[in-house]
């Protein structure tokens, strides 16, 4: 397993990752959202894992064999060259004519301990995800096994997915909002001040709902600040 703290991990499991794309934006980092990968349902548990990558190019007759298929150096065959714990994150590369992964390979990655799946490809097998409990975030559903497009080039290399690059180890935070990549040398400020962010807006939520207005309390200013402080403290 990659070596991530548990402190750092259990900081961003109580940040959204609309909160954490906030943060990173206030560290000077805007490409972090991955357009693409969506919650195969909501309500999915929000995941939190570091990066284990694959990267997939277009298929092409004299490379697509069934021993890149089903071989050890197949998607399916380098899974124990991956850090159990992690989050397979799959780059497609915007093919679309073929699932990356049906439901038997998911189940087999989730019982190997894998967190989950975020891909900006399609899957197959939706019924199969569905009545799974593993979470998955991919960019809709196909009929066509991976062997019709895809063809897995590399793995634990950097990657470019939805838009954003991704490198072994980076920290990926998915909800129902989307996907968001915190880079690994980042994971302990930005979880830090995700969660200190998470508990102020939760405060300030309640403000609004009990009727007060935004000016001065989002964005706040002093003197919300301290009587926001005062009333943590208290509590």
């Amino acid at each position: 397993m990659i070596d991530l703290a548990p402190e750092w991990l259990e900081a961003l499991r109580e940040s959204s990752a609309a909160t954490v794309s906030t943060v990173l934006r206030k560290h000077g980092l805007h490409r972090v959202s991955l357009r693409g990968p969506r919650p195969l349902r909501q309500g999915q548990p929000r995941l939190v894992a570091a990066a284990a990558t694959m990267r997939f190019i277009p298929a092409r007759e004299d490379i697509s064999t069934s021993e890149s298929a089903t071989g050890p150096k197949s998607a399916r065959g380098i899974l124990p060259h991956l850090p159990p714990g992690s989050v397979i994150v799959a780059a497609a590369h915007g093919i679309t004519n073929a699932g990356v992964f049906g439901d038997i390979v998911a189940a087999h990655m989730r019982n190997m301990g894998f967190a989950g799946l975020v891909t900006d490809g399609p899957i197959r097998d939706l019924a199969g995800h569905l009545a799974s409990d593993w979470p998955v975030w991919a960019d809709g559903t196909v009929p066509p096994p991976s062997p019709e497009g895809l063809f897995l080039a590399d793995y634990q290399v950097p990657v470019g997915i939805g838009g954003v690059s991704v490198f072994p180890g980076d920290v990926i935070i998915a909800d129902d909002d989307g996907a968001v990549v915190v880079p690994r040398a980042l994971v302990e400020a930005i979880a830090q001040e995700s969660r200190d962010t998470e508990r102020f807006e939760a405060w300030a939520l309640a403000e609004v709902n009990a009727g007060a207005a935004l000016g001065g309390l989002y964005p706040p200013n002093e003197q919300t600040m301290e009587r926001y402080r005062r009333e943590m403290a208290a509590r």
